[in-house]
């Protein structure tokens, strides 16, 4: 099974840091936050990987280049400026990936284990939940449709092909999908409850830092 790293967005939020450096080569524990995510992969026994980019992405290809020092075989989607979104960007990659396909954003810190996810789907979708953070705390998607607390998605999924089969290409979002999925009773999803951070502003950055580093 192949997996897709999510690198193509701006990181508004995370300016400064991101006015010359792309969001995912910010650096934790002295490497890129991306380098950690293929590392654990490819750990995981997952070394084909794509990675979308558009923002700098130039130097995200610099970085890494074909993934052969991670012990991984990285080929990238590139996007014009302003990006795809995340449906677009994947819909542009399907190509390059296998199905089904893992897909993890570009700016986590986790510890889940990747090998967990199943290889076989009979859903269109399987989503990692996450107990929900300060910044979502209404939650995305509940384990069971039958009023289930809503938990948060982790960034963390393995989707079939088919769940894009009706999209044409260009810029859109992932969420509609993932929800006429639950209307299909097509999704299906897991509550992890390890280390999990949204690195979604330098605040949340430098305190993960802070704890790595003590």
């Amino acid at each position: 099974m192949k997996a897709m790293i999510l690198a193509a967005g701006r990181g508004e939020r995370m300016r400064p840091l991101t006015d010359d450096t792309p969001k995912p080569l910010l650096q934790v524990r002295g490497k890129p936050l991306i380098q950690h995510q293929i590392e654990q992969l490819v750990s995981a026994g997952i070394n084909q990987i794509v990675i979308n980019h558009a923002y700098l992405g130039e130097q995200i290809e610099a970085a890494l280049g074909d993934g052969t020092r991670f012990g991984a075989r990285i080929n990238y989607s590139a996007e014009a400026a302003g990006a795809l979104e995340t449906g677009g960007g994947i819909l542009q990659a399907l190509p390059l990936l296998s199905d089904p396909f893992i897909v993890v954003n570009g700016d986590l810190w986790t510890d889940y284990p990747f090998a967990n996810l199943p290889g076989d789907l009979d859903a269109l979708a399987h989503l990692v939940l996450v107990d929900n953070p300060d910044h979502n705390a209404t939650g995305d998607f509940q384990i069971n449709g039958n009023g289930d607390e809503k938990l948060t998605y982790s960034g963390i999924g393995v989707y079939r092909k088919a769940l894009f089969e009706q999209c044409q290409p260009g810029r859109f979002p992932l969420a509609p999908l993932l929800r006429r999925a639950v209307g299909l009773k097509q999704l299906s999803a897991e509550h992890f409850r390890g280390t999990w951070i949204d690195i979604g502003t330098p605040e949340r950055l430098a305190e993960l830092n802070r704890i790595q580093t003590h």
